[in-house]
């Protein structure tokens, strides 16, 4: 077997997964750009199994099937966080997820949250003692 064509087949793979996570805007397509490139290593792994006699045999295809269970894994906590992020903005865009946290002033806004929380305990402390009445 010549080896030429998984090795390019793979490379093509590979450069197209990284030219979709670069380009892409959209988390969802991020993350199949991934798969691509998982799926680029899977078949070198392979390739390089079936035409270099290791020491180990099948080492190649047992690296790819941890590579598959490695991509299963990610494609499902990926999607997890895909999902929350839609459900807090309403939208998928990777351009539109904050990096880094806004800055919050300590004294003000803590006092602030822990006012309000004490509020609503009391609030339905009280409500609670109206109920038992």
């Amino acid at each position: 077997m010549r080896p030429v064509i998984p090795y390019v087949t793979a490379a093509l793979l590979f450069g197209l997964g990284v030219f979709g996570v670069l380009r892409r805007r959209n988390a969802v397509l991020v993350l199949m750009a991934v798969e691509l490139m998982l799926n680029a290593v899977n078949l070198i792994l392979v390739t390089a199994d079936t035409t270099v006699r290791a020491v180990l045999p099948h080492s190649g295809q047992v690296f790819a099937l941890f590579v598959i269970v490695l991509a299963a894994a990610e494609i499902g906590v990926g999607l997890a966080i895909v999902l929350q992020l839609y459900r807090l903005r309403a939208s998928v865009t990777v351009d539109d997820v904050p990096l880094t946290e806004p800055a919050v002033d300590r004294a003000g806004s803590a006092g602030a949250r822990a006012g309000s929380a004490s509020d609503a305990a009391a609030g339905s402390a009280g409500a609670r003692a109206e109920a038992g009445r």
